[in-house]
């Protein structure tokens, strides 16, 4: 499928792509032929907030189920096995609409349905292709806005720092296979998020570097090079994906996948975090956030349910 997606890319084809968070289950549909298709997507880096009474409530896992798999992070990382691993967990939710209203009325900047089947609406940007430069905005560390001096604490808090700056390592290292130049062009910024009922301040850093002016006719392997997308896996990569594999007890599927454009010039993705599934089971929001070793275990946990929510 990689290869296909090069084959568009050297003809210049429109095309939506779609990839689950291993890789290993990619939905790609030209974009002349998406109106046959059940699908919807959306990217607008500024949109016009919409106000709207979607009713969430969560039924999340209990704390102890957390905090084993937090604990069993810990344990990897003193053995030198990872040094941020992102955990995940499923919440039970209930909704008084359907995946289709929350398209439509959510806020933000990657916004996706894919049928009845899960629909996510990410402030987060994987890459970005565009005048032969491609771009990469980690999102890494988050706080309540309502807390006194919310910026400066989670600027200047060292567990916070730590954690940025090894993914911001590990994307700049990502980038390099792909691209040359590589260089942070803006280093742990604040952007502001709507999450229901408050405000959340989320840090991001810019990544960028140059790319051959026939990067169209190799966009297939340059995906391939670059997933799972590392802001949501982890760094080293490959050992900390076998961590996930043990201990999340569960399937991510698209959750913490990609979704992106090609319009035949450029290239524009979003990592699918904020995603609601429909499952047989009822609903089920996935949400997580980044384990280091001066992690605490309830302020995670805590973060991880703060992270369910309708923009």
């Amino acid at each position: 499928m990689f290869e296909f997606l090069n084959t568009l890319g050297k003809k210049r084809v429109p095309f939506l792509f779609i990839s689950d968070f291993k890789a290993q289950n990619l939905k790609v549909i030209k974009l002349d032929e998406l109106e046959k298709e059940d699908i919807e997507f959306c990217i607008e880096e500024k949109y016009n907030i919409n106000h709207h009474s979607i009713k969430l409530t969560k039924s999340p896992l209990p704390f102890e189920i957390y905090k084993r798999k937090f604990n069993f992070v810990i344990d990897e990382i003193k053995s030198g096995q990872t040094y941020l691993l992102n955990l995940t967990m499923p919440t039970n939710i209930t909704l008084d609409c359907n995946l289709k209203y929350i398209f439509k009325n959510a806020n933000a900047h990657y916004k996706l349905r894919y049928k009845d089947e899960f629909v996510c609406f990410s402030p987060e940007k994987f890459i970005q292709i565009k005048n032969n430069q491609i771009h990469t905005y980690p999102m890494k560390g988050t706080i309540d806005a309502s807390i006194e001096d919310a910026e400066n604490k989670i600027l200047l808090d060292k567990k916070e720092m730590a954690e940025h700056i090894m993914v911001v390592d590990l994307l700049r290292n990502d980038l390099s296979i792909v691209a040359k130049n590589i260089h942070v062009k803006k280093f742990r910024y604040i952007t502001k998020i709507e999450a229901g009922d408050k405000k959340l301040l989320q840090v991001s850093s810019h990544i960028s570097g140059d790319l051959k002016n026939n990067w169209h006719e190799n966009i297939g392997s340059i995906l391939k090079k670059l997933l799972p997308a590392g802001s949501i896996s982890g760094t080293p990569k490959k050992s900390t994906l076998n961590i996930i594999n043990k201990i999340e007890d569960y399937e991510r599927g698209y959750f913490s996948g990609i979704f992106g454009i090609f319009d035949g010039k450029s290239f524009d993705s979003g990592v699918m975090i904020r995603f609601i599934e429909n499952t047989k089971d009822g609903y089920i929001y996935k949400s997580g956030g980044g384990i280091t070793l001066d992690s605490n275990c309830k302020s995670e946990y805590n973060e991880l349910l703060d992270k369910v929510y309708i923009p």
